[in-house]
């Protein structure tokens, strides 16, 4: 029987508190049979990610910690932040890799949020593939209103949890619980600090106001770069790659005469989605990994750019640095 893995990229609520994010990430790296292959902070957005897989359960195993962790130190009543949220573990999304399915991805999803609801007393909403309803497929439509919104209206009709009270925790608010294929989370900088433009480049690129097919955008400030940012979900990489993404934003931007600076990846990517823009940038099929990840970078300008942002590396390279540590034990 093949071992059921799943990826799960979490995010919290929490990005401007670094001994809080080194909690809740030590309580995957403290579960076994779970990697932590990735985390990531923003203090803008006020928010973290975390990517962490493994075998199935204990994945489960590993975000239930961290809810608990979450629950204990973040108080959404205080919360403020640029991205849209409804609680303190926002989003917890199970993804199937290797042989697992994704009919096994959702009963996944549905057991953990379930199994989280009873325990925490949480409201959890399924989305995605794992959705009940046809108007909670979108993330966007559950987050609808954002906490405060979700608060004072989720005990009104059509707005109710699938699992747990019709009342947000009084800490934690609420959770959202999907199965969904990859998702690449990706933002490409501008050369300006006007968030009206990138608000408009969203507008123009995403699926919804008629522009690329499965992708989701919307333009934000960041502070601590003083610039603004189209902040992108890439739903199918294989339907719209990152480079037509960088070539859309940057022929919209130059409508305006602004440049890009960059682009930032929010925790990881299948390995193929940076060999595509390689293809694109016409890197050899035969040229070594590295290099083509390299030239991909290059074309996309991807800050902090490393090889291991490769899932499949990142992956691989966590299972060796395993079985070497038990090699010694």
């Amino acid at each position: 029987m093949c071992t059921m893995l799943i990826e799960s990229v979490p995010n919290y609520s929490e990005g401007r508190r670094p001994e809080v994010v080194d909690a809740i990430a030590e309580a995957v790296t403290t579960t076994p049979g779970v990697h932590l292959l990735d985390r990531t902070s923003d203090a803008s957005h006020n928010r973290s990610v975390l990517t962490i897989a493994g075998e199935a359960e204990a994945v489960s195993r590993a975000l239930e910690a961290t809810i608990a962790m979450a629950i204990r130190e973040i108080d959404m009543e205080q919360h403020t932040g640029e991205h849209p949220r409804i609680g303190a573990v926002d989003v917890v999304p199970f993804v199937p890799l290797g042989e697992t399915t994704m009919d096994q991805a959702i009963a996944q999803a549905r057991m953990f949020g379930r199994a989280m609801a009873e325990r925490f007393g949480i409201p959890v909403f399924l989305y995605a593939k794992a959705a009940t309803r046809p108007d909670r497929i979108r993330l966007a439509d559950v987050r609808r209103g954002g906490y405060e919104g979700l608060r004072d209206e989720i005990a009104t009709s059509g707005r109710g949890p699938d699992y747990g009270p019709a009342r947000t925790h009084p800490r934690a608010g609420a959770m959202a619980v999907g199965a969904r294929p990859f998702l690449i989370a990706w933002n490409i900088n501008l050369e300006a600090d006007d968030v009206d433009l990138a608000r408009r480049i969203a507008r123009r690129v995403r699926e919804s106001g008629g522009g690329l097919p499965a992708v989701q955008a919307n333009g934000f400030m960041i502070d601590e770069l003083d610039c603004a940012q189209v902040s992108m979900n890439l739903l199918d990489f294989e339907t719209t790659p990152l480079w037509r993404v960088w070539e859309e934003v940057s022929a919209v931007a130059a409508e305006d005469g602004v440049g890009l600076r960059e682009s930032e990846l929010i925790g990881l990517a299948p390995l193929a989605a940076f060999m595509a823009v390689a293809n694109h940038a016409g890197v050899s099929v035969e040229a070594a990994i590295e290099d083509r990840f390299a030239a991909a970078a290059t074309a996309i300008r991807l800050r902090d750019a490393d090889p291991m942002m490769a899932l499949e590396l990142r992956l691989e390279a966590a299972r060796a640095a395993g079985e070497a540590r038990a090699a010694g034990s």
